[in-house]
């Protein structure tokens, strides 16, 4: 909610400054993202899949006209418009038991989208579907994916759980040559690769993880068998008479805590740093107003109009109005109020360090106010910069604290000390659990391979680590040079707009249909960017300005590669150096132009 200039809160920066500091430094560790533990061997069965059986099959020894590793709405964009552009033999690895991606195994109770669902959920125009809620739940949108498989056949070639082990570029034959874990060893002469970095769940490495004696899962593979309820909403009647603890204060962990509050006998939270948490104001989507805006080409309109409110420029009206936008909103409020001759790339950045203070102060505010007990108030008490960590809106977390069942352990950014048969160890206190729950997250910021459990293999035997060794580099974040017909489908070195990540994919498929098209009207066999473009591009993405927040004021997260310097490979994590709104402008012409310049057609 936008609040007044005469009402915003005074703000001593220098105060916060040093606040910020000295909480950041309570949770520095020099181990980064190795605090945390990969899941195999002896933890391998938090990866088992609760919810879709496997379902034997003989193995696959064809040729496909286009590959594409990943389910998610990266397959499913990229497939729909492979599809459309008459491309019928499309092939959709994912090791999930149906499409979705995240949205397959994030079924814990609650998960919803963080963005509107007017501008989330993919293809909302071509399948007619109207979201129920300005921001969707987990089961619609997992039924939007099916949607769109259905739609656009996917489900026919597709492989479901299945692992791709080996991806390997014949020149010979111009083709990929493609090996999975179920003994599929077949040829495509496209790949494409959409893996995302919310797939692969992680787990807290925290002495005796292996040593509980109760019964723990991951929020990724939700136990619904043992908890009771439903992804839909169903209470989870079998945790009445049971002690439940959850680790983690994130995303996730804000979108269940409520359930687990209004069902679990006892509930522990055990926070090492709270999340911000504005409100979320979510809303039925009323039938008649989404008929009087759903006109031809109303996505794409809403998804440009969300970027420009949120990531540049002086809009004349912001369609979506959430949290987001109001960000920026505040900023652009800031700017307006510098004198014209004073709007210097300097005095721009002290106006968004102001905008964020006040709302960051009017955030910890909102805590007090709803939360009885002014000690654990003070604890869900954000101190860093908004965009440190992703925002989160939620409109029952805050007020689950005030029900007497349930206990914020704080552990002053230490983490939980350990965990024992019994429970769970903080500051030398036991507190018996007979369940336990990780919302610990996924994999990001680790290594490629690590994510994928593969290394595709190039021209020359070449690996795609050994390429980007010394950090990504590529065309437009899609094209990667001795990769030929390979297309990578994500944010980094292209848009690069986090805040909602499907725009980015969205764009991308359009891309990858119009070049693949190309290609075969061409006849050519092979479609690759030049090494030439591919330098001349990670040149002028690194002429930008990097990131806009320092680490220095930013507690660790994901997001800055848990507070350590992230050395010359991560920087090469950017995007469009003139920002998102100009990166969609640059791409629409360059792929209008029918040149596609820095590609080599042979």
């Amino acid at each position: 909610m936008t609040t007044t200039n005469a009402a915003r809160p005074k703000v001593d920066k220098e105060a916060l400054r040093r606040k910020y500091a000295e909480e950041r430094a309570k949770r520095l560790r020099p181990d980064g993202n190795d605090q945390y533990v990969r899941i195999a061997g002896q933890f391998g069965h938090y990866l088992d899949d609760p919810y879709t059986p496997v379902t034997p099959r003989a193995p696959k020894t064809d040729h496909v006209t286009f590959a594409f590793i990943g389910g998610g709405f990266a397959g499913l964009l990229v497939g729909a418009r492979l599809k459309e552009a008459g491309i019928k033999d499309v092939r959709i690895i994912e090791k999930g038991g149906d499409f979705g991606g995240t949205w397959y195994w994030n079924r814990y109770p609650g998960a919803q989208c963080d963005t509107a669902s007017m501008i989330y959920l993919p293809l909302l125009e071509e399948t007619g579907h109207r979201p129920t809620e300005k921001y969707a739940h987990a089961p619609e949108i997992l039924a939007q994916c099916q949607r769109i498989a259905k739609k656009y056949d996917l489900y026919e070639h597709a492989l479901l759980h299945t692992e791709v082990r080996t991806l390997t570029w014949d020149d010979a034959a111009k083709v990929w040559r493609i090996e999975t874990n179920r003994g599929d060893a077949f040829t495509a002469q496209y790949l494409g690769l959409g893996t995302g970095p919310l797939h692969v769940p992680k787990l807290p490495g925290i002495p005796g993880l292996d040593s509980f004696a109760g019964h723990a899962f991951h929020t990724s593979r939700w136990d619904y068998a043992y908890t009771g309820g439903d992804p839909l909403g169903a209470p989870m009647t079998k945790l009445a008479d049971k002690r439940v603890g959850i680790i983690g204060t994130g995303a996730t962990s804000i979108q269940c805590v409520p359930h687990l509050a209004r069902t679990a006998g006892r509930l522990y939270v055990f926070q090492r740093t709270p999340s911000s948490v504005d409100a979320r104001n979510n809303a039925p989507i009323d039938p008649d107003w989404f008929a009087s805006i759903a006109t031809p080409g109303w996505q794409e309109r809403w998804l440009m109009n969300f970027t420009e409110n949120q990531a540049a420029g002086f809009p004349t009206e912001d369609l979506v109005q959430d949290g987001w936008t109001e960000i920026s909103r505040r900023i652009r409020a800031k700017i307006v109020d510098l004198p014209p001759d004073q709007r210097t790339p300097e005095n721009m950045l002290k106006a968004w360090e102001d905008a964020d203070y006040e709302k960051m102060e009017e955030i910890r505010a909102r805590a007090e106010t709803i939360v009885k007990d002014k000690d654990t108030a003070d604890k869900l008490k954000a101190w860093y910069r908004q965009l440190c960590k992703r925002p989160c809106f939620h409109d029952a977390y805050l007020q689950a604290f005030n029900n007497p069942n349930v206990t914020l352990v704080d552990t002053d950014g230490k983490g939980v000390e350990r965990i024992t048969p019994e429970g769970v160890v903080v500051a030398g206190k036991t507190y018996e659990l007979d369940c336990l729950i990780f919302a610990s997250g996924f994999e990001v910021g680790t290594e490629y391979t690590r994510r994928t459990g593969f290394d595709p293999v190039g021209r020359d035997g070449r690996t795609l680590s050994q390429h980007w060794a010394e950090g990504m580099r590529s065309l437009h974040g899609i094209h990667v040079h001795g990769f030929p017909n390979a297309f990578f489908v994500q944010p980094t070195q292209g848009a690069n707009l986090i805040s909602n990540v499907p725009h980015n994919l969205y764009d991308s498929a359009k891309t990858i249909a119009a070049i693949v098209s190309a290609a075969q009207a061409k006849g050519a066999r092979t479609v690759e960017v030049t090494a030439e473009a591919e330098q001349s591009w990670v040149k002028l993405l690194l002429s930008g300005p990097g990131l806009m927040i320092g680490s220095q004021e930013c507690t660790p997260g994901y997001y800055n590669n848990e507070g350590k310097d992230p050395g010359p490979v991560a920087r090469s994590y950017v995007g469009y150096p003139y920002g998102a709104v100009a990166y969609f402008h640059y791409i629409d012409g360059w792929r209008r132009s029918g040149k596609f310049e820095g590609l080599a057609f042979e």
